[in-house]
């Protein structure tokens, strides 16, 4: 065949088809449908649909889980310990009740609580341990967030009157403590004699043990009656804190402003930023270098639909002029071979996505089956903070992974098909 003949069969001016019809669609899924001759084109189109699918799957894994340890951190140590302290400067904090009944009506406000706080030593027959003690009062106590709800063993009844102290479950366990036993507790300074300052020892029982989920809370705090407290660590008549829970702690700023009118006296104000913006801030930037490297699987990925279709473009050259000399524009070559590169894409996201939200629905039962398994804590909780592993899907992460997925999957297509757009029929049917 001269190449005359050939550039008199091509049409000089073939009428356009309908963008994305039937025809294309037929074609690609041919192309897409692999041959004995065609072996190597498969298997890099199914290492491109496994590396897509792996690469969605493992980002929305670890950004769930980045968000559960953000979401579980910040609910477990914000909601234990507040969202802004005031301290009273220039004079005792003596009035904290009328301080805290100011506070508590700002709007916003969903909480405010007088705190006696103390580093003291727990002891029990069994052991001991260092503890961190604090006095509240009892309808306080039954309101505070990381604590009401989580009250394992005995009960916060009664507390003001004296009827014991309010013990961490990981305390507990260390001390070998139960409801009913004593526990004593020993406080650095105590009462001042001839001789100096002696430590203050005193037993109490134990009335109730809880267990907030953080093993770092659940290792070292002891709550015991305010009126207590003032006496144990000789502060009497006065708060060492008043602790302040807002119904929005990412809008601290606006907080601030309220709450500050509503003191009428001097007083540091700290909020919960300050105390741990720097570890929060290392949580931020842990999930965006995972999301950066997990995101160069799916780069790999998308690289290998780019050497997939030039290999297909070549092994097709000879049915690609002849669609050309049957009237098929550029165009529907090119359309062709997007779908024949997006279809990948699309596919290996969507099994992807599904085998992300399976897996980050049920990390947790996950875990425990693969300690079962191998017979080793794949999580321990004294280095994670943490009793279980988190996992919170959010909306937008999953939005933005399968928005990236598609668009590096439709983006590695466009060169393969321009040049399948570009191949001139008369150079690849010259030898045939």
């Amino acid at each position: 065949m001269t190449a005359i003949a050939l550039e008199a069969a091509v049409p000089e001016a073939a009428p356009a088809t309908r963008a994305f019809s039937a025809f294309e669609w037929m074609v690609a899924f041919r192309y897409l449908r692999a041959r004995n001759a065609q072996r190597s084109i498969s298997v890099i189109a199914g290492f491109s649909f496994l590396g897509i699918v792996l690469g969605v799957a493992a980002l929305i894994v670890v950004m769930a889980v980045m968000n559960g340890f953000r979401h579980d951190l910040m609910d477990k140590m914000i909601g234990l310990n507040g969202h802004m302290f005031l301290q009273g400067v220039e004079t005792p904090l003596t009035d904290y009740d009328a301080v805290a009944e100011r506070v508590s009506k700002v709007p916003g406000v969903t909480l405010a609580l007088p705190l006696v706080e103390g580093q003291a030593f727990a002891s029990s027959p069994y052991g001991s341990s260092g503890a961190l003690v604090r006095g509240i009062r009892g309808q306080d106590l039954a309101r505070l967030p990381g604590v009401a709800g989580h009250v394992i063993q005995g009960s916060l009844d009664g507390f003001d009157s004296g009827r014991g102290v309010a013990v961490g479950a990981k305390l507990a366990e260390h001390l070998s403590l139960r409801v009913g036993d004593k526990v004593t507790i020993i406080a650095p300074h105590g009462a001042e004699t001839p001789f100096g300052v002696t430590p203050r020892m005193k037993s109490y029982t134990v009335a109730a043990i809880f267990q907030i989920g953080m093993t770092t809370f659940d290792n070292t705090f002891i709550f015991m009656p305010l009126a207590e407290a003032q006496t144990f660590f000789n502060q009497d008549g006065e708060a060492s804190v008043i602790e302040v829970y807002v119904a929005d702690p990412d809008d601290m700023d606006a907080m601030r402003r309220a709450i500050e009118p509503a003191q009428q006296r001097p007083m540091i104000d700290t909020d919960w930023r300050q105390l741990n913006r720097s570890f929060f801030d290392v949580l931020a930037v842990e999930s965006n270098v995972m999301f950066a490297i997990l995101t160069l699987i799916m780069l790999v990925a998308a690289l290998n639909i780019i050497s997939g279709l030039i290999m297909l473009v070549q092994d097709k050259a000879r049915a690609i002029a002849v669609l050309r000399t049957m009237g098929a524009t550029r165009g529907s070559i090119m359309r062709i071979f997007l779908i024949t590169g997006a279809t990948i894409g699309f596919v290996g996201t969507a099994v992807g996505l599904v085998l992300g939200l399976l897996v980050a629905y049920n990390v947790e039962p996950i875990r425990k089956g693969l300690s079962w398994i191998t017979g080793a804590n794949l999580f321990p909780s004294e280095f994670y903070f943490l009793s279980q592993l988190p996992s919170r899907v959010e909306a937008h992460d999953v939005l933005a992974v399968v928005g990236l997925a598609l668009f590096l999957s439709i983006a590695a297509t466009i060169y393969p098909s321009w040049r399948a757009a570009r191949l001139d029929p008369v150079e690849a049917l010259r030898y045939e």
